[in-house]
């Protein structure tokens, strides 16, 4: 690990814990007005995501999460109310010239899910995981597989789900199309009141693949 992955890490486990600090400091307060907390988990996931990687946002402009193209999805368990999902993995049902094509996969070097979660042991967490949409063969045949379903009517739905391993230490994320292992950037948890790096893969942004989750069973 070079230097300035350590500070970028460093300033990873910062902003986990303004995150953390932001969330529960107004969580009180939503309980006793009746309120779910009010939290924005895909700015935060966004943010830190840039921070970690280096890859900047758009700023005010519209188009893909970071400035080169690749997006972010962000999932957030803490005092949750619904399940959360990774919701609106890739695009369909809109009048953009990719939509509903593996051609939108071809704009986005990176794909980053974000997941906030509490572990088995009662720990925060936040893990990342990346895909390289580009160039992962069983991650675009899962997504040409619903494409296909919703090009013969099978499926109706525009937002194409991801279920994460909430609250299990696996990387696997599930859908009816292909229940993946995903490959692991980044994961810290919460210890003695502040965020420590749990692992650290960079190598997952050069070489980095999806695999079919029954074969890491065997």
């Amino acid at each position: 690990m070079n230097s300035d992955e350590k500070q970028r890490i460093e300033q990873s486990l910062y902003l986990l814990n303004e995150h953390y600090d932001a969330f529960f400091s107004v969580s009180k307060i939503a309980q006793e007005t009746g309120h779910p907390v009010p939290m924005d988990t895909r700015g935060w996931s966004q943010i830190l995501v840039s921070v970690l990687t280096g890859i900047k946002g758009l700023e005010r402009k519209k188009g893909a999460d970071l400035d080169d193209g690749s997006d972010v999805k962000g999932a957030n368990t803490w005092e949750a109310i619904d399940t959360p999902r990774f919701n609106g993995v890739i695009k369909a049902g809109t009048h953009a010239s990719h939509s509903d094509s593996l051609d939108y996969l071809d704009t986005m070097p990176f794909l980053f899910f974000v997941l906030w979660d509490v572990s088995a042991l009662g720990k925060h967490r936040c893990r990342i995981w990346t895909v390289r949409p580009q160039v992962d063969p069983i991650f675009r045949d899962m997504c040409s597989g619903w494409y296909e379903a919703r090009a013969d009517g099978r499926i109706k739905s525009t937002n194409f789900q991801l279920h994460p391993p909430r609250g299990k230490d696996t990387n696997d994320i599930r859908n009816t199309f292909g229940n993946l292992t995903y490959p692991i950037l980044f994961c810290a948890e919460r210890e003695q009141e502040k965020f420590t790096l749990k692992s650290y893969d960079y190598d997952v942004m050069l070489n980095g693949l999806c695999v079919h989750t029954e074969a890491t069973m065997l």
